[in-house]
């Protein structure tokens, strides 16, 4: 298995961008908008507020704790709680490490018109599992979910790699697949960070869905952990080399082209978000490689050396899901 720093090598996902859609996480946090929402819709939130993504962290923690002695990350002291500059919104973190994870961490956003949930583990470099990733968005009308093992290396090309980790996952992901079906165009650059298994799903907001989406945050949660619980550590020191670069690949990408960006923003301001951002939703920026974004992702470099905000620019977009049933990748299922 070869490290490569080309863009068409791949590290891991869940940085997802769609084409000619706004970022998901788009809801202006306002009162004023808040009440033209109610009177435009005419009916309570009651799905809404019934939606608690603690239930799905607490799972993952409990579970977590039967695997592996979980201890408190030092990012825990500085990043627990805040609340938004208009103080309508919570923002509650947590984070934990362990003898094969890096970092556990956990984002959870709250509003009136809105639930966001980040939640993300880390193995340690020397162990070359996937990175388990869900991001969910729910409002009253719809949401928008990623749930994943992201590949640390090229599922597409290294199928060594894919049949070590997701040959036996095929069914798994095959019966969420139906239950929740391919949620439309996907760029080129999020599915190279993608595995066999992504759920990439929208569905309009309701009781039934939520239960789904929690059964597969179990389902996918406890496969992780088995994972990890098989997972042999890496004595090659070249091998652990190109995990670390593998991780801040990915950990770069998102810094960069998280579009979550948007919606922290608005809530905390630039400097907060950007800090949210590198050095707790994506630590390791700074510990596990040195080569910056442009270093990766040539292709992003504007005339001026800055770097191209568009979340896409390759111009693919798969607009049905890429792998059949098999989990094998059909690679001309694409729109321009």
């Amino acid at each position: 298995m070869e490290c490569s720093t080309s863009s068409s090598s791949s590290s891991s996902l869940s940085s997802f961008s769609i084409l000619r859609k706004p970022c998901p996480f788009v809801p202006p946090f306002t009162t004023t908008v808040y009440r033209k929402q109610q009177q435009q819709q005419r009916r309570p939130l009651i799905q809404l507020s019934a939606v608690s993504y603690n239930k799905f962290i607490h799972f993952a923690l409990d579970e977590s704790k039967r695997r592996t002695h979980l201890a408190p990350s030092p990012l825990q002291e500085r990043y627990n709680s805040m609340v938004s500059m208009d103080g309508n919104a919570q923002l509650q973190m947590s984070s934990f490490k362990a003898t094969k994870i890096r970092l556990l961490r956990s984002l959870c956003i709250e509003t009136q018109t809105m639930q966001v949930l980040d939640f993300a583990v880390f193995p340690e470099p020397k162990f070359d599992m996937p990175i388990f990733c869900a991001n969910f968005f729910t409002s009253a009308d719809v949401n928008i979910v990623v749930l994943d093992l992201n590949p640390l290396h090229n599922v597409i090309i290294e199928r060594e790699y894919r049949d070590k980790y997701y040959k036996g996952l095929i069914p798994l992901g095959v019966k969420y697949a139906e239950l929740l079906p391919w949620g439309g165009k996907l760029t080129s650059e999020s599915l190279k960070f993608f595995s066999p298994i992504v759920i990439w799903t929208r569905f309009t907001s309701s009781p039934q869905k939520y239960e789904v989406l929690y059964s597969a945050f179990m389902d996918y949660y406890k496969a992780w952990l088995e994972l990890m619980d098989q997972a042999v550590v890496e004595t090659n020191a070249s091998q652990i080399k190109c995990n670390r670069e593998a991780q801040h690949r990915y950990l770069t990408w998102r810094a960069e082209k998280d579009p979550g960006h948007g919606v922290l923003k608005r809530l905390i301001g630039e400097t907060q978000a950007k800090d949210l951002l590198v050095n707790f939703l994506f630590n390791g920026i700074d510990k596990l490689g040195s080569k910056s974004f442009l270093e990766y992702f040539p292709e992003y470099c504007c005339e001026d050396g800055t770097i191209n905000q568009k979340r896409s620019i390759i111009g693919k977009s798969y607009e049905s899901r890429p792998w059949d049933r098999k989990g094998e990748f059909v690679s001309n299922n694409f729109e321009s």
